[in-house]
């Protein structure tokens, strides 16, 4: 059983090596390197639900040194994993920098798009297409952007993460690298052409040394499972699991269910997920040289394998309660090379997510809580048949995807029909249906301005160019998904309310309870560094988290 990992001897080689001869900073003013952590599907009782879990070097190290804003929360819809990485660095919504959704119809292609999905570039690192990514979809600045155009280029930014929209997203459009994780047959760190030609051979021989196999084992819990009490009964009807294992229970022989479950990427849906995530930024710290001369370079981590394990498994799980454990040991051991590269007084570190997640509607339904699923084919069915009854043709529904509705403008013009009327007679339909909470338009979404509630959220996410006629909001706890593992990407709170924690140079000691938006952590890092604020950030800096 797998507890912890050591610095991977690439990390150890070249941390000597560079230690020999160490650059000194004469920079007293800002931090040597930013570090950004999203933790992807975190919600914030995580933080107090496995407190008495976690040891005194990860979570409760940045809570105690550092800054908590306990009222943190997304201030739009949908709560995903691309718009929610593309949110927190560039300081502004959906409505603005563009990334309406992981995927999304695309009104003029007349297709789905991937957020960072680029058939124009090449993978690095790969012969498949795995690497074919880039942030061009994002419309405005990350402040790691506006670090590289402060700094003239000199300052650095490095993304890394297991998905590739949680590296690309982050580090911008003009970072030095990103790095995801292709899993399959080959297990290897990759990149794309948007970024370099080939992988720098720090990358090459941490590829070459194949420590990825060293994860494919047995993964049973951290600490004895009885004293797993903040999470349900390990036997349940709520979770999937792996293919090849009759129950959703550890331990999972990892080697032996990997062929059933996409080789190398079994790791992802497992808390060795994490433990990659922390091999490399460890191997790219040193590997890159962040942090050591006096112009400010970015580290943009994101842990995606608490997602994976939560889609599986749900969130009142054992599995998603060890894999915080285990991911506590892995930001003790980044905040330790942190400190031993960097120094301790040397970087800043904010740690949120990119969203949260809802608790397994089936349980909530066994405790008597409304929740439940939708059935979009019925309701489709339905929908067809108005449509049929009131405009003579079910062809005006171009697209429905993302509980959003994309009519076919070209032929509402055609058959002569106003828009705005047809958009308004979908939405007093729709509206009756079973679990459908509210029903907005794209006319209304344009021409109101929403300050509160789910309309504000809504608005905040929609994109006059990108996004639907129709935005659908289903009711609290219903969601569209099996009904083993969970999902996200509501404007509830078991969605929108993640951590935000504040950590390192520059940063008060202490917490609040004032409510502070996503939106606020990319200005917060501009103002710390001095820097021009993401072109189109709507945020504002927590001055009270800064010295």
């Amino acid at each position: 059983m797998l507890k912890y990992t050591a610095i991977p001897i690439l990390c150890l080689t070249l941390f000597w090596s560079c230690n020999q001869n160490p650059k000194v900073s004469s920079n007293e003013t800002n931090p040597k390197l930013v570090v950004g952590i999203v933790v992807d599907q975190m919600r914030y009782d995580y933080l107090t639900r496995f407190y008495n879990q976690y040891g005194e070097g990860g979570f409760k190290r940045m809570m105690r040194e550092g800054y908590n804003c306990n009222n943190n929360h997304f201030n739009y819809i949908p709560t995903k994993t691309g718009p929610g990485h593309a949110s927190i660095y560039t300081g502004t919504t959906p409505k603005y920098h563009g990334i309406i959704g992981n995927d999304w119809y695309d009104k003029t292609l007349k297709e789905t798009v991937y957020c960072v999905g680029d058939t124009s570039i090449r993978s690095v690192g790969t012969n498949v297409s795995s690497g074919q990514m880039s942030p061009h979809r994002l419309k405005t600045t990350t402040f790691a952007d506006e670090n590289r155009l402060f700094t003239q280029g000199k300052g650095k930014t490095i993304g890394i993460s297991l998905k590739d929209r949680g590296a690309v997203l982050p580090a911008g459009h003009t970072a030095n690298a990103a790095y995801w994780f292709h899993g399959g047959e080959e297990g290897i760190w990759i990149s794309s052409t948007h970024y370099m030609d080939e992988l720098p051979n720090w990358v090459k021989l941490f590829n070459a040394e194949h420590s990825v196999t060293k994860y494919l084992t047995e993964w049973n819990t951290f600490h004895d499972i009885n004293t797993y009490t903040e999470s349900g009964l390990d036997l349940n009807a709520y979770e999937r699991g792996f293919n090849g294992k009759d129950s959703a229970t550890f331990p999972y022989p990892l080697d032996e269910l990997k062929d059933a479950n996409g080789g190398f990427d079994i790791l992802k849906t497992t808390a060795y997920g994490n433990n990659l995530v922390t091999d490399f930024a460890l191997a790219a710290l040193i590997g890159e040289d962040l942090g050591q001369d006096a112009v400010t370079d970015i580290l943009a981590v994101s842990y995606s394998s608490t997602d994976y394990v939560g889609h599986n498994f749900g969130v009142n799980s054992k599995e998603i309660e060890d894999t915080y454990i285990r991911l506590d040991k892995d930001l003790e051991r980044l905040l330790k090379g942190l400190d031993d590269y960097v120094g301790k007084n040397n970087y800043t570190l904010f740690l949120t997510a990119d969203h949260a997640a809802v608790n397994v509607p089936a349980y909530l339904q066994s405790v008597k809580i409304p929740a439940g699923y939708l059935n979009h084919a019925q309701t489709r069915r339905r929908f067809e048949s108005f449509m049929e009854q009131t405009f003579n043709s079910a062809e005006l529904i171009e697209n429905i995807s993302n509980d959003q509705i994309f009519l076919n403008r070209r032929l509402v013009h055609t058959m002569g029909l106003k828009l705005e009327e047809v958009q308004e007679r979908i939405v007093h339909e729709l509206i009756n249906y079973p679990h459908v909470y509210q029903v907005y338009s794209a006319t209304t979404m344009s021409t109101s301005e929403f300050t509160i509630g789910i309309e504000a959220l809504l608005q905040q996410g929609f994109n006059q160019k990108r996004s639907g006629d129709i935005l659908i909001v289903p009711d609290p706890a219903f969601i569209s998904y099996p009904k083993t593992g969970s999902t996200h990407g509501s404007g509830f709170n078991y969605d929108t309310h993640v951590p935000l924690l504040f950590f390192g140079k520059g940063i008060m000691q202490g917490s609040t309870h004032i409510k502070t938006e996503i939106t606020d952590i990319a200005p917060t890092m501009s103002a710390l560094l001095g820097i021009s604020f993401p072109n189109a950030a709507i945020g504002q800096p927590l001055d009270f988290v800064l010295e």
